[in-house]
């Protein structure tokens, strides 16, 4: 009898070592915990939401990356522009290749704030000082353009410096949403 349960017990032990140390491989390289700050991304993002972001698929345009820009700080922003893309915005309309393009994540912001240009005109080429991104380069954008600090200021952002994708609003609970 007293060999039975501390098999069981044993073999609870066992399992619960296995499940922490792939738990915390799973934290630390694949489905990693960041706190959003600042109101950049807002509402899409609000200030002390905590994310969970994942460094394994292809950004795509309109993805939300968490990446070091060249000033050192990790920032959270979307991905406007893909390498080889020229980017322009006119009277609050984005353009990719002189093609118009739509933002649907906006439409609720602009929706509230019509009483002002959302994102005020600028073109890439103006910013960058070439036609178009460069290979393994992106323009981001914050989602509160107002507020953001962006490539706008700071220029495009290095593949090397991307730290992951933002997939999933974890906290508050209330806020618990998958990111888009």
């Amino acid at each position: 009898m007293e060999k039975k349960v501390l098999d069981i017990v044993w073999h609870w032990l066992k399992l619960i070592v296995v499940c922490s140390i792939f738990a915390v491989i799973v934290q630390a390289f694949i489905l990693i915990p960041v706190e959003v700050s600042g109101k950049s991304m807002s509402p899409t993002l609000k200030e002390n939401d905590f994310i969970v972001m994942e460094n394994f698929s292809q950004i795509d345009r309109f993805d939300i990356i968490v990446f070091t820009s060249p000033d050192g700080n990790t920032y959270i922003k979307r991905v406007i522009g893909l390498p080889g893309d020229h980017v322009k915005y006119e009277k609050d309309q984005l353009y990719i290749n002189n093609e118009k393009v739509e933002e649907p994540f906006l439409k609720d912001i602009k929706k509230h704030k019509n009483e002002y240009v959302f994102t005020t005109d600028l073109n890439s080429e103006d910013i960058l000082g070439t036609k178009k991104i460069p290979k393994n380069q992106y323009f981001v954008l914050g989602d509160n353009r107002r507020l953001s600090k962006d490539s706008r200021s700071f220029g495009t952002i290095s593949e090397t410096s991307v730290l992951g994708k933002a997939r999933v609003v974890y906290y508050p609970i209330f806020h618990s949403k998958i990111v888009k």
